[in-house]
C-alpha cells in the first residue's frame, strides 16, 4: 500500500544531485554517527545511544539542549542507522490534523514492514492533548520517537510522555569542537580562513557553542574572498557578535539567577556581577534584577547587615530615576555591596521555622495578660489581667510569657556570630538570662 503521503506529482530531485547551491551547514551534515562532533557522552561506545545501537534496540528519546548541537543530526542519522523511515515535523506549524497524517502513515508503513523515527522539533510547544495523542502509538509500535527541545522537559512535557522516552542532554559545543568544524569547513572549501589566530579564536567565540551558527559565520567570511587575514579589529567591524541565547522566560532565564543568587550567597563580586551582566546583556529586564537582588539582602544578609536592603532599595529607586543603561550601574553596584556583607539567613530560617509552628498550632489563643480588653464583659473574663507594663519594669523588661498558653516556648531566631547579628546575639542571650530569672521570682 503507498504511503498517505506519497504524491502522483514526481519529487524535487535533492540539491546534491541538481548542483544548486547549498548552504555549507547543509553541505557539512555527518553522514555517519561517528561524524558528528561533540556529543560523546551520548555517543560514544559505553554511552546512551551507543550501547543501545550495539544492543539492536533504540528507544523513544527527548533531546534537551541549545541549538545548533546537532539534535536534528542525530535523529536522522539514527533513523539510518536502524532502517526506519525519517519523519520531522515542527510543533510549531503541525495541528491535530497533520499529526493524524503521520501517524495514518506510519500505520501503512508498519503494515508494509517498515517502522517510522517521527522525529518532533520543539516538542515542548504541543499542548498536553497533543502530547497525549503520541502515546498509543509510542506503545504499540507504530513510531519511535524522537523530540527535540531546548527547554526543561520536567517542566515542559507530561509525566506520561517523559515515562516513556529516555531524556538525552546534548551540550552546547566547546571551543575545541567549533575549531574542528572550522576546519572540515576549509576543507570543504578548499582553502584556509583569511583570519589571524586571535581573529579565528574571535570568530568562534561569537558562535556561541552554536555549530550552525559558527558555519553561518565562516560562509559570510568565506564570501568575501579577502586577499590579506583579518585582525580582530576588522572581523569584528564586518561581523555582529551572535546574540546570547536568553529567554526570559525560559531555563536559561532561572539558571541564570540562580548563578547570580548563589554567586552573592558565596561572596564572590567578580562572578556576581559576569552572571548580572550576562543577564543584562539577554534583554532581562532591570527591574526584575532590582526585584531579586533586594530579595538576596533579606534571604541572605539579612540581620548581619541591616544595611544591605536599605543599599537595594536605593538602587533599585536610582534606577528608576535614571534609567537604562546608566541606572543599571547602581544594581551593579549593589551587588557587590551583597557579595561582600556578611552573610545570615538566620532570620529567614527563623520566619520559616515561625510559620511551620503557627500552621501546626493556628488556633491556640493569646494569653489572657496580653489580650486586649476594651469591654467590662472581657475584663470581666480576665483579659488582660495581670499584665506587666514592660516600660515599667526594671531594665524596661518584664519576662512575661507571650506565646499560647498551650504550646510549648518556641525559639526560632539563632542569630550568628558575624556582622551585626553578633550585637543582636549578645542582646537575645541577655534577654534569656533576664526571663529565666524572672519567671524563677
Amino acid at each position: 500500500m503507498a504511503d498517505l503521503f506519497s504524491s502522483s506529482e514526481p519529487e524535487s530531485p535533492p540539491a546534491e544531485t541538481t548542483g544548486a547551491p547549498r548552504p555549507l551547514a547543509d553541505r557539512l551534515r555527518p553522514r555517519a554517527l561517528t561524524d558528528v562532533i561533540g556529543q560523546q557522552h551520548v555517543l560514544g561506545p559505553e554511552a546512551p545511544l551507543g550501547a543501545m545501537l550495539a544492543a539492536g534496540t533504540l528507544s523513544s528519546l527527548v533531546f534537551w539542549g541549545p541549538p545548533g548541537v546537532g539534535k536534528t543530526t542525530i535523529a536522522r542519522l539514527l533513523a539510518d542507522e536502524t532502517d526506519l523511515h525519517f519523519v520531522q515535523i515542527s510543533a510549531i506549524f503541525t495541528g491535530v490534523p497533520e499529526l493524524r497524517k503521520v501517524f495514518d502513515a506510519a500505520k501503512v508503513r508498519r503494515g508494509n514492514g517498515q517502522g517510522t523515527l517521527l522525529f518532533v522539533d520543539e516538542i515542548h510547544r504541543f499542548n498536553k492533548a497533543q502530547q497525549d495523542s503520541f502515546l498509543p502509538h509510542m506503545e504499540d509500535g507504530t513510531i519511535l520517537l524522537v523530540g527535540a527541545t531546548t527547554e526543561n522537559p520536567s517542566f515542559e512535557l507530561n509525566a506520561a510522555l517523559m515515562s516513556r522516552a529516555q531524556v538525552l542532554v546534548l551540550n552546547r559545543l566547546e571551543l575545541s569542537d567549533l575549531e574542528l568544524l572550522a576546519q572540515r569547513a576549509e576543507s570543504e572549501l578548499g582553502h584556509k580562513l583569511p583570519l589571524t589566530g586571535e581573529a579565528r579564536d574571535a570568530l568562534l567565540e561569537m558562535a556561541d557553542g552554536d555549530g550552525r551558527a559558527a558555519l553561518n559565520l565562516i560562509e559570510q567570511l568565506a564570501a568575501w574572498r579577502l586577499d590579506l587575514p583579518l585582525d580582530i579589529a576588522g572581523l569584528t567591524g564586518r561581523l555582529t557578535r551572535r546574540a546570547a541565547q536568553y529567554d526570559k522566560s525560559g531555563d536559561v532565564h532561572y539558571n541564570l539567577i540562580s548563578a547570580l543568587h548563589k554567586s552573592v550567597r558565596g561572596s564572590d563580586p567578580d562572578a556576581a556581577l559576569y552572571w548580572l551582566s550576562r543577564m543584562l546583556e539577554g534583554g532581562e529586564d532591570p527591574r526584575y534584577l532590582a526585584r531579586r537582588i533586594t530579595r538576596m539582602a533579606i534571604e541572605d544578609i539579612g540581620l548581619a547587615d541591616p544595611q544591605a536592603q536599605t543599599h537595594c532599595l536605593h538602587a533599585w529607586e536610582t534606577y528608576e530615576r535614571l534609567g537604562s543603561p546608566e541606572g543599571e550601574l547602581a544594581l551593579g553596584q549593589a551587588v557587590i555591596y551583597l557579595s561582600l556583607a556578611p552573610k545570615s539567613n538566620a532570620g529567614y530560617a527563623a520566619y520559616k521555622a515561625a510559620r511551620a509552628a503557627a500552621k501546626q498550632t493556628g488556633s491556640e489563643p493569646p494569653p489572657k495578660i496580653i489580650r486586649n480588653a476594651p469591654t467590662q464583659l472581657m475584663k470581666d473574663e480576665g483579659y488582660g489581667a495581670g499584665y506587666e507594663y514592660d516600660h515599667d519594669a526594671e531594665d524596661a523588661f518584664s519576662g512575661q510569657n507571650y506565646f499560647p498558653d498551650g504550646i510549648k516556648r518556641g525559639i526560632y531566631y539563632h542569630p550568628v556570630e558575624r556582622g551585626y547579628e553578633r550585637e543582636l546575639k549578645k542582646r537575645l542571650d541577655w534577654f534569656a538570662k533576664l526571663r529565666a530569672r524572672r519567671q524563677d521570682g
